[in-house]
């Protein structure tokens, strides 16, 4: 379970906008116990706490700001949100993770994405702010199983590898140089497959690969983590209570993460009171509850080694729903499989797929099956099938499977125009193409930029694709070139503040025959297989 709760809380915003007074943060109720029993009812393992926003307003004692919960009137100014969440955590067993964004608007004049200063003479100021921050929530609340960057860190103006070391050397890092997991692309809930957890060794070291780098055939193991909302908006809202996400949506969202191998961290926010709101806990229980009655008993289930392993049922049994897991402390090893049931008719083919890895769902119509089979068809190496399990549980297939996912995501994949250009924009062989993305970047998520000639002579070289988020320029990782000629994939990973501008490309071409030259530039949200 993912928890933003901050003073955009009080403002019905996603960003701090500074209008809400110190003075004016009192959740009277606030009850970090009540959070970690939300979470416990949808079936999380773990809770990530964002313990700063972009904001820079800190919810835990510190001696950094005086942006903190230090200077508001909640409990004498002697509150630690932080602190009360570990001790909530540890009581319950529930494993913690904390966020504390790169970037900061009441600092560093201010910090954006990555943490880098807009004034540079500020920028040594900023390293010492967030590095103290990060040693407080590292060192005073307990071991954390996961350290969240949002939008990665800028690790030449903030290098955090001796504090990481020291106080965080087991937990797992979100994105950043020292990226042990991965994001999956977006933020609807939705991992793309197959999404092998390996990438190649670059990819990793990137600190912002995602899904679209999966590589069966990498050799660095980064697994996904899908962020997604329970509701509009990582913060509360008082308009958004009917944007509450329906069981079947959330359902939906479970198969295409958990059963695509990811961990869906779902949003909950609490509201102005410091309590979650009821209808949204109410929600996540019901959630849990469907999770438990569809897969908290099984029909059969077996395991073991090999290319073919058979699941006895004992006598005809109507089942909808076939998990495989693979032992993956091994690796993911199988490539394509087939499963299969026993019919009265003979062996009938259920489902089909390349990638197992740590749990793959498959779900069709109700069939009465004796006898279900596994057959991997392909492999790395001899498969090592930690679980191969049948389920009935009576769900609709026709509303597991209601819509294409890309509609019903709200991700679709038409190309928009976002320039045309002439010959007249050429200097000699070169012209500098800056364009502004702000109207059509409305998410954190992967893009895709297409730059094509429409008319002209002569061979057209795409020398650099750049992006700049609120002014500053992302480092190159930021940008990667596909497979197909002249796209590009654009990873805006987090998403700023409020600033008309904050979104741009600049694309630099060449062209011989630059005075014939005419073409265009089109963006998309990637498209979701």
């Amino acid at each position: 379970m993912f928890i933003h709760f901050g003073l955009e809380t009080y403002q019905d915003t996603e960003t701090d906008d500074f209008s809400t007074k110190l003075r004016d943060f009192n959740p009277s109720k606030l009850d970090t116990d009540q959070w970690v029993r939300v979470a416990e009812s949808m079936n999380a393992k773990y809770i990530i706490f964002v313990a700063k926003h972009i904001g820079g307003f800190c919810l835990w004692q510190t001696d950094s700001t005086d942006y903190s919960v230090k200077q508001t009137p909640w409990r004498g100014g002697k509150g630690d949100v932080m602190a009360d969440l570990a001790e909530s955590c540890r009581k319950r067993g529930m494993l913690l993770g904390v966020y504390v964004y790169p970037g900061d608007l009441y600092h560093g004049s201010p910090a954006s994405s990555g943490g880098k200063t807009q004034d540079p003479a500020k920028q040594e100021a900023y390293k010492k702010v967030y590095r103290q921050q990060m040693t407080e929530v590292l060192s005073r609340y307990g071991s954390m199983m996961e350290v969240w960057f949002d939008g990665s860190v800028r690790k030449d103006i903030l290098d955090l590898t001796d504090l990481l070391d020291k106080y965080a050397p087991k937990a797992m890092k979100f994105q950043s140089p020292w990226a042990t997991i991965r994001w999956v692309g977006n933020e609807e809930g939705f991992t793309p497959y197959p999404s092998w957890s390996t990438v190649s060794r670059a990819a990793g070291k990137s600190g912002v690969s995602e899904s679209a780098d999966s590589d069966p055939a990498g050799d660095a193991w980064l697994p996904i983590e899908a962020d997604a909302r329970l509701r509009d908006g990582w913060f509360y809202s008082s308009t958004s209570e009917k944007t509450i996400k329906s069981v079947d949506h959330l359902m939906d969202m479970y198969y295409r993460t958990v059963g695509h191998g990811a961990v869906l961290l779902l949003d909950l926010t609490p509201d102005k009171t410091g309590l979650i709101p009821e209808a949204d806990a109410k929600r996540a229980a019901e959630f849990g509850a469907e999770i438990t009655r569809r897969f908290g008993v099984w029909t059969a289930r077996t395991n073991g080694p090999g290319s073919q392993l058979e699941l006895m049922l004992g006598k005809p049994t109507v089942i909808d729903h076939v998990i495989s897991m693979e032992d993956i402390r091994s690796g993911e090893r199988v490539r394509e499989y087939l499963v299969e049931g026993k019919t009265s008719g003979g062996w009938k083919p259920l489902a089909t797929g390349t990638m197992i890895g740590h749990k793959k769902i498959d779900r069709f119509k109700p069939v009465e099956v004796s006898e279900v089979r596994l057959r991997v068809t392909k492999h790395a190496a001899p498969p090592i099938i930690r679980e191969l399990a049948a389920y009935a549980t009576g769900a609709r297939p026709e509303a597991a499977e209601r819509s294409d996912p890309k509609a019903s995501l709200g991700l679709q994949p038409d190309w928009t125009r976002v320039m045309r250009w002439t010959a007249n924009q050429f200097d000699g062989a070169t012209a500098t193409l800056n364009i502004d993305l702000t109207a059509q970047v409305d998410a954190a998520q992967q893009y895709e930029l297409m730059v094509r000639p429409t008319e002209g002579d002569g061979e057209l070289v795409i020398k650099t694709v750049d992006l700049f988020l609120e002014s500053n320029k992302l480092p190159p990782e930021f940008v990667k070139r596909t497979q197909q000629s002249g796209v590009f994939n654009l990873n805006v990973t987090a998403f700023p503040s409020n600033k008309p501008d904050w979104c741009r490309v600049q694309v630099v071409l060449h062209n011989d025959h630059s005075t014939t030259s005419k073409g265009e530039v089109l963006l998309r949200k990637r498209p979701l297989k």
